[in-house]
């Protein structure tokens, strides 16, 4: 029996020897790889702090003490000692477990996370509730590098120092390399200074030094601002000693005898802590070790190699990415923003090819879009890339510093609609809604690769703010020029049309489900179809809706966004305003409700966003039966082309 077979909870770490402990933190990697390379996950930040899990979880005691992770794609190790590790081949999977922390899941997960940042202002809520209940339990909150360049975490951090309340912020630090010399005069120091007995000298050496009549309070004072200057040249926490923490680091996030024992003696000190920790992305494993970005997120891998399984098709993020480089050869005014997710935007690809117009402003969206604003105030064409999810956390400077002012900036919105294994977190379902009721916007969903393009190169040629949303995933056509035509603003696309016994008003990656279950409902219960695609959502093709919804049997809009406040909400404020009332209306989307994790197609599948969901619903809603195989046999073919007439509407 392996020793992580014999870990049921956390308490199970507290008699394991340090060999015992460093054994077990290698049959953990192990496990991590050969899960995640069947499920896809988050590898490398998991492998980078398997010692710090351990080392965290043998100090303190969860779920007694709280322990908060930020963002929790690092949090498999702690899944695997907290109760979850005959369940974590699951993980990700339908049904199975979260990849983050979730409270419904584990006692031992404390808070829901998934977006970055917010770490530290829910734990030291939770250390003020303590406070006040009179409790004494330890609050830990573990937030990486990366997770500190968001404004929240330095707020967090701010007011931490200024309540005092007892707090241990873990900076998880995987960027930074320790030299031999500096890493062991660190972790030396570090020993010395997080010691209980220099914590307490430190506080009688004030209170006689404060006692002593003229001279006490200056020389405390020269002391402490020599221990300060001793620090600061030593160690870089000057900047959260000056926020009120007590800082002690870096020390080697590998090192399991100084993790512990450092962890050790904070635990008794009061007042809010920073702890400073060094550890290595991919750890463990050499293809995450060397490419750490790639490892960050994957899909399904091959251990040996590290590769990939092959895409049939370029993603939409690919076209976006190939696009917008095409068009910036031809404009040198074009620059690219992205909010640390260049691999993930395809934008990294753009940085190489031109490294001076592109800006990583780190996990900070709403600096993303006021920086994007003032750029485009001095003539630089701006496209700032950020997935629907993670663009929520700017919508205030979408509709202050963009869209009041009407400058034009372009929004590439990556993972527009179901993301899938990520769960509620991730899910790109809200961008229509919160999008579409801002003046001045301009907001398009492409149905394609193709049409992806020429939605980009329309949002270049608008004078005012563009934003176009585009999902997750391979794109459904054939794409080989990376060069598109604008669109006419505003005209949607008639792609098919036999009739008006039923109109499709479907969106984005919607529209080729509709255009089947259309085709299918013709075949099988002879009505007349058409199908719109409405790559517009604002502005709207009136002209269309004028034409086609007043003689429609049934009409039904289509989207992959909450039906609450979306497209068909929008389409059935503008039949009011052009007096229309139509005879029969479905509006289907997501309903409201937190979309959970799991493979996309089955979440498809469930809400009934593919074509076998999207029939069905036809069926019901025009209470349809199927024709009798002789109605079947004179069934004449269709296509899914509009005629020339058409065309032109479009």
């Amino acid at each position: 029996m392996s020793l992580l077979e014999k870990i049921d909870a956390p308490e199970d770490l507290k008699d394991l020897t340090l060999e015992e402990l460093e054994t077990l933190a290698k049959e953990i990697r192990q496990v991590i790889i050969e899960t995640v390379s069947k499920t896809g996950g988050h590898i490398a930040p998991s492998l980078g702090v398997v010692e710090l899990t351990l080392a965290v979880h043998r100090v303190f005691d969860s779920p007694y003490d709280k322990i908060v992770w930020d963002v929790g794609h690092q949090s498999y190790t702690h899944k695997l000692i907290t109760g979850r590790r005959d369940q974590f081949h699951t993980l990700r999977q339908y049904g199975g477990l979260s990849g983050f922390p979730k409270r419904s899941e584990s006692i031992h997960d404390t808070f829901d996370v998934g977006h970055s940042s917010n770490s530290i202002s829910a734990g030291l809520g939770m250390a003020e509730a303590l406070y006040k209940a009179g409790k004494k339990q330890n609050v830990i909150v573990i937030i990486g590098d990366g997770s500190m360049t968001a404004g929240i975490s330095f707020e967090g951090l701010n007011q931490a120092g200024a309540l005092k309340r007892d707090l241990i912020v873990i900076l998880n630090d995987n960027e930074m390399s320790i030299s031999p010399n500096v890493g062991a005069l660190s972790a030396y120091l570090n020993r010395i200074m997080t010691g209980q007995w220099i914590n307490r000298a430190r506080k009688e050496i004030k209170a006689f030094l404060s006692e002593l009549p003229g001279l006490g309070k200056p020389m405390y004072k020269f002391m402490h601002q020599a221990e300060e200057s001793l620090k600061g040249m030593m160690v870089p926490g000057i900047l959260f000693e000056e926020l009120g923490l007590k800082y002690f680091g870096p020390i080697d996030g590998h090192r399991l005898e100084h993790l512990i024992k450092t962890l050790e003696n904070v635990k008794h000190l009061s007042g809010p802590i920073l702890v400073h920790v060094v550890t290595q992305k991919g750890r463990g494993y050499p293809p995450a070790e060397n490419l750490p970005s790639k490892f960050h997120g994957i899909g399904k891998f091959d251990i040996e190699t590290g590769e990939t399984e092959p895409k049939e098709r370029p993603t939409y993020t690919e076209i976006f990415s190939n696009t917008v480089i095409s068009l910036a050869k031809e404009d040198p005014a074009i620059v690219a923003i992205t909010a640390a997710m260049p691999s993930g935007t395809g934008l990294d690809r753009f940085q190489k090819a031109f490294p001076d117009r592109f800006y990583d402003v780190g996990i900070a969206e709403q600096h993303a879009v006021t920086f994007a604003a003032g750029m485009a105030l001095e003539g630089l064409k701006p496209v700032v890339a950020i997935y629907s999810t993670f663009l929520q956390r700017a919508l205030d400077q979408v509709i202050i510093d963009v869209c009041m002012q009407d400058i034009p900036i372009n929004f590439a919105i990556d993972r527009g609609g179901i993301v899938g294994e990520d769960g509620e977190t991730h899910q790109g379902v809200f961008d229509l809604s919160y999008l579409r009721m801002i003046p001045n916007l301009i907001l398009m969903a492409p149905k394609d690769g193709e049409e992806l393009k020429q939605v980009i190169t329309t949002a270049f040629h608008v004078p005012h703010p563009a934003a176009f949303r585009y999902p997750r995933g391979i794109i459904p056509d054939e794409v080989t020029d990376f060069t598109g035509h604008p669109l006419p603003l505003g005209k949607w696309e008639i792609l098919h049309r036999t009739g008006d016994d039923l109109l499709i008003l479907a969106v984005g990656s919607m529209v080729y489900p509709s255009l089947n279950a259309a085709l299918e409902a013709e075949s099988l219960y002879g009505i007349q179809t058409t199908v719109i695609n409405a790559r517009f959502i604002k502005p709207m093709d009136t002209d269309i809706l004028r034409t086609f919804a007043p003689d429609a049997g049934f009409l039904m809009t289509v989207e992959e966004n909450v039906v609450m406040g979306g497209f068909g909400s929008a389409v059935l404020e503008q039949l009011s305003s052009l007096g229309i009332t139509p005879r029969k209306i479905c509006l289907h989307g997501i309903p409201d409700v937190f979309i959970p994790h799991g493979n996309a197609s089955i979440l498809r599948h469930n809400y009934k966003l593919d074509k076998e969901g999207i029939l069905s619903l036809i069926t019901e809603k025009m209470g349809l039966k199927k024709r009798s195989p002789r109605q079947l046999k004179a069934t004449r073919p269709t296509s899914i082309q509009a005629s020339a007439d058409q065309r032109k509407m479009s």
